[in-house]
Order: C-alpha cells, then sequence, then structure tokens
C-alpha cells in the first residue's frame, strides 16, 4: 500500500487551504531536520558560509515573520523581534537552543497561519518593503524559500550524521 504525504489530502479543498498545507509540510520538514539531533550538531559548521541547521531554522521563523507578519500587518521589524536583515537572521546567541529555536519557529508559524486567515489569496500585502504583493505570492515564495532550506538542510543532516 503507498502512503500519500497529507498534501495529496487536500486536492479538493479551497486553493489557500492547499496552499497552507504544502507550507505546513515544509514548516515541518525544515524542524523536522533537527530530530534527534544534541546541541553541538545543531550548530555544527560544515559549509563556508557558515549555515548550521539550527541557524536555518532560525532563518525560517524570520522569513515568516517578515512575509506573514511584516508584510500583511505592517508592524516593524523591531516591534516583531527579528533582525533588520536576513544574513542577521541565521547568528545564534549563546542561549538559543535546539528546543528553543524549535519552539520559536513553531510559534511564529502559527502566528503566520492566524494573520493569514484573515485574508484571501487576491488580497495586496503592502507592509513588503520589496514592493505589493498578492497573498498568493507570499504563500507560493514562502513555499520556494522553505523547499531550498529544507534542501539545504537535508544535506547538512547527512553530513552530521556521516561523521558520528
Amino acid at each position: 500500500m503507498t502512503i500519500l504525504p497529507p498534501t495529496f489530502l487536500v486536492a479538493d479543498l479551497p486553493e489557500q487551504a492547499q496552499l497552507e498545507a504544502f507550507l505546513d509540510e515544509h514548516r515541518s520538514a525544515i524542524r523536522g531536520t533537527l530530530d534527534g539531533l544534541d546541541e553541538e550538531q545543531a550548530r555544527r559548521v560544515l559549509v563556508p558560509s557558515g549555515t548550521t541547521l539550527l541557524g536555518l531554522l532560525k532563518h525560517a521563523a524570520f522569513v515568516e515573520a517578515v512575509w506573514f507578519d511584516e508584510a500583511i500587518t505592517h508592524r516593524p521589524r523591531a516591534e516583531i523581534g527579528i533582525p533588520w536583515t536576513a544574513p542577521e537572521s541565521y547568528l545564534l546567541g549563546p542561549d538559543e537552543t535546539v528546543a528553543s529555536t524549535v519552539l520559536l519557529h513553531e510559534q511564529v508559524c502559527e502566528r503566520s497561519r492566524r494573520i493569514a486567515a484573515t485574508a484571501s489569496l487576491d488580497d495586496v500585502m503592502t507592509g513588503s518593503r520589496h514592493g505589493d504583493f498578492p497573498l498568493r505570492w507570499i504563500y507560493l515564495h514562502m513555499i520556494r524559500e522553505l523547499a531550498e532550506h529544507c534542501g539545504h538542510a537535508d544535506i547538512l543532516r547527512e553530513q552530521i550524521l556521516a561523521a558520528g
């Protein structure tokens, strides 16, 4: 018996529910790359850019806040509590742990769901510093962004597990 991914189960739902399901699949996948890893492994630097699995998850929380909070609600980044630039969003403080970063990502994603539920896909969001975008575009951008980072995370996790 073939087990289908959860996104196959939403094919008959409205488009926004479908987009939310695909996005949730990627949200879960990027968190899942930290499953079973210790703090050192999650922070291990294996590539010249300095990207770590924990940093990727922190960045994923950042992009959620940028696109589903700042772009929709118009709240400034300082009020949201996120860095001014994307490169800063990968940086980890000594008090940031796997558990605290997973919790942060879960909380930001839940806030994103609540905010997005207040709009329709064709509503144009005017709070982004990059321009005005319909909510549909924000979903598609976020799915692409997380798919890319899930790929990065899969490779980093593979390297960590291979090293032991």
